[in-house]
């Protein structure tokens, strides 16, 4: 008995108290678990290696999404959300990708922006489609991604079908070549490169006298670049990533080839020429332009530069226009459901971004893919050639 209250019970009170103390325990159950609140933030994945030999293109990759994100929200976000990104190893390693992908998927993540490896990005995209959730790729090239039939999947980038050709003409009209050595990692990737390069240099009448694979993580190559050697090539294309081309490089000119030596777009990272040293010097490189190349990217270089302390690797700008692209896809379904993101992104023909103008094709690819040749020139990537409106190589300033 309360004796300030002449006998009536505390019932009323205790039951108001409890009434008050389980709602706050509700609004804290709300905050813990996903769907009980609706979200604050709009969640997008970022799949790249951030462990092994790729790390550092990986992190490259993630600062470009992070730059992408930042001036998003600074500008007010999308549907009055801050965009929130998630980062996830995969380590370019298959079977850590589908761990990845599924983490993303159980963080609510609404799309996904990224992917390094092809290796990894196929078994990602897997998962993605069951889960129903975009994939915009920024940097995996292989024809597969796009041609499985998945409604969610698109690229910023270009596919090995297109730069195999584009490599293989090089060679031919601008290098004159005549005989031919192609080298991959047997990764998903730099094979499906190689298959693209050999087939059409054999169309156009170059004679492909090398067509092999080396493992990844070897200390010595030499034992092949001595069987090349025998054959006499006038060109080594190496179509692997830039871990293993350095050293590459390195023993082909201590053994003494004196042939020119070309890499792929997994070969464009600066690493390159510190395992390379001055070996690098002179190789040639097929690649979609680099930042420091494209006139639209210069605030992303100077942005870059202040917020990192050092330049751009090759791909990251090819993620802040992942990124880009698809908060405004996003903007545009004015939803935040995976299916109604993918059905905007699929519309998306003109969009502004630092790599050009993108738009994807029924296949989710980028409709107007651009490749290049760059070259190495004291320690510093340059630009070497393009194509001309006729097909015909001219410098580059």
């Amino acid at each position: 008995m309360n004796p300030q209250n002449n006998g009536t019970p505390d019932a009323p009170r205790l039951t108001g108290t409890l009434h008050a103390t389980l709602a706050l325990a509700i609004l804290s159950l709300a905050a813990l678990v996903p769907g009980l609140a609706q979200a604050q933030t709009i969640k997008i994945g970022v799949p790249v290696p951030l462990s092994g030999s790729s790390a550092a293109a990986g992190t490259d990759i993630v600062n470009g999404a992070k730059l992408a994100a930042a001036k998003i929200n600074a500008a007010g976000g999308v549907l009055g959300k801050q965009i929130e990104l998630v980062p996830e190893d995969d380590a370019c390693d298959a079977q850590t990708a589908v761990q990845a992908a599924q983490k993303l998927v159980d963080a609510g993540v609404v799309a996904v922006a990224g992917g390094y490896c092809s290796s990894a990005a196929l078994p990602e995209l897997t998962a993605f489609h069951r889960a129903g959730i975009p994939y915009v790729l920024d940097a995996s090239t292989n024809p597969k991604l796009t041609e499985m039939g998945y409604d969610n999947v698109f690229r910023t980038i270009g596919r090995d079908d297109e730069q195999g050709p584009f490599a293989a003409n090089f060679m031919k009209n601008s290098l004159h070549v005549k005989r031919a050595a192609v080298i991959d990692d047997n990764t998903t990737y730099a094979k499906g490169l190689a298959q693209n390069t050999v087939e059409s240099l054999k169309k156009m009448g170059v004679d492909v006298v090398y067509a092999d694979s080396i493992t990844p993580g070897q200390m010595d190559y030499s034992p092949t670049l001595t069987k090349v050697s025998s054959l006499k090539p006038d060109v080594i294309y190496y179509t692997g990533y830039f871990s293993e081309a350095g050293l590459l490089v390195k023993e082909a000119r201590q053994v003494g080839l004196k042939m020119t030596f070309m890499g792929g777009d997994g070969t464009n990272d600066p690493t390159l020429m510190k395992t390379a040293g001055p070996a690098a010097d002179g190789m040639i490189i097929t690649t979609a332009p680099l930042a420091q190349f494209l006139a639209g990217a210069h605030d992303y270089v100077d942005q870059y530069n202040k917020s990192y302390g050092q330049g751009p690797g090759p791909y990251s700008v090819y993620e802040y226009d992942a990124v880009g692209v698809t908060a405004k896809a996003i903007a545009d379904a004015k939803s935040t459901k995976p299916a109604d993101i993918s059905a905007a992104l699929h519309k998306i023909a003109n969009y502004a971004g630092a790599t050009g103008t993108i738009g994807f094709n029924p296949k989710g690819d980028r409709s107007r893919a651009v490749y290049i040749t760059i070259i190495v020139h004291n320690d510093q990537f340059e630009p070497y050639q393009r194509q001309d409106a006729n097909g015909k190589w001219v410098a580059m300033k």
